[in-house]
């Protein structure tokens, strides 16, 4: 795998995620329709993808559609769905020339058929590709993700399959969607809103955060450069002091 040698490699986030937000601006801006704003971001994933294994990321997840999206206008949704869709009929390729692995995480009963099909071939023609993992939030919302994992908690509390005492922090993320996955080190997020946007809650807390003007189909790989390089000037003291983190490096 070719490496980008401008990025040094002892403190790439391991697990970068990106808010990819901005597709109804840029088409605003540029006299365009919603959806060919949503067409343009698709164009942006695809280089972003490929930079992001260049830069040596392990896990990339991308919030392409909240569980809060589906009350968008229906010809906007079925656009959207049409369009994931296209994208994973027309570029599989990209993750066999790349050997990266396609999963997803949020509510997959909520995919139409038509698209949920596809995704799901999508998942199982390249679950052997170990060079890194793309992860598509869809359907997602990180409230809703919580609650179907506090009801699965609780039905094994009921057939007794655990007890109250078993329950603990780890024990929680084992029910989440990103069980199989290190919490995110770095989120991105694009056009300048600082919020959340219910994107992975529990897993962010110790995340870094980096907010950037562009709009996401403006999003360039020099972007995603910047966004590394700043990561990897920042301090990460999960709680602890900056002494206690500079004793236990000089140990």
């Amino acid at each position: 795998m070719m490496i980008d040698v401008n990025i040094s490699q002892n403190s790439v986030p391991k697990h970068l995620g990106i808010i990819m937000d901005g597709n109804g601006r840029w088409a605003q801006k540029h006299g365009k329709s919603r959806i060919e704003g949503h067409n343009q971001g698709v164009e942006t994933v695809k280089k972003i993808v490929v930079a992001a294994k260049h830069m040596g990321i392990k896990y990339l997840s991308l919030y392409a559609f909240s569980e809060e999206n589906w009350k968008r206008p229906e010809f906007e949704v079925k656009g959207l769905m049409e369009l994931l869709k296209t994208f994973l009929e027309a570029d599989l390729h990209m993750f066999h020339d790349n050997k990266v692995k396609l999963e997803m995480i949020g509510n997959k009963e909520k995919i139409p058929f038509f698209a949920r099909k596809v995704l799901e071939h999508s998942i199982q023609k390249t679950k052997n590709y170990d060079e890194m993992t793309l992860i598509l939030a869809l359907s997602y919302g990180g409230r809703d993700e919580l609650k179907r994992a506090f009801e699965h908690m609780a039905k094994d509390l009921l057939d007794q399959r655990m007890s109250i005492s078993d329950i603990n922090e780890k024990c929680i993320s084992k029910y989440l969607d990103t069980k199989d996955y290190p919490d995110p080190d770095l989120i991105i997020r694009s056009s300048g809103e600082f919020r959340s946007s219910n994107f992975l809650p529990w897993q962010s807390v110790y995340s870094e955060y980096y907010v950037t003007d562009v709009l996401w189909p403006d999003f360039s790989e020099n972007d995603l450069r910047a966004a590394l390089t700043h990561y990897q000037n920042r301090e990460r003291r999960f709680g602890k002091t900056s002494e206690q983190l500079q004793a236990r490096t000089t140990s």
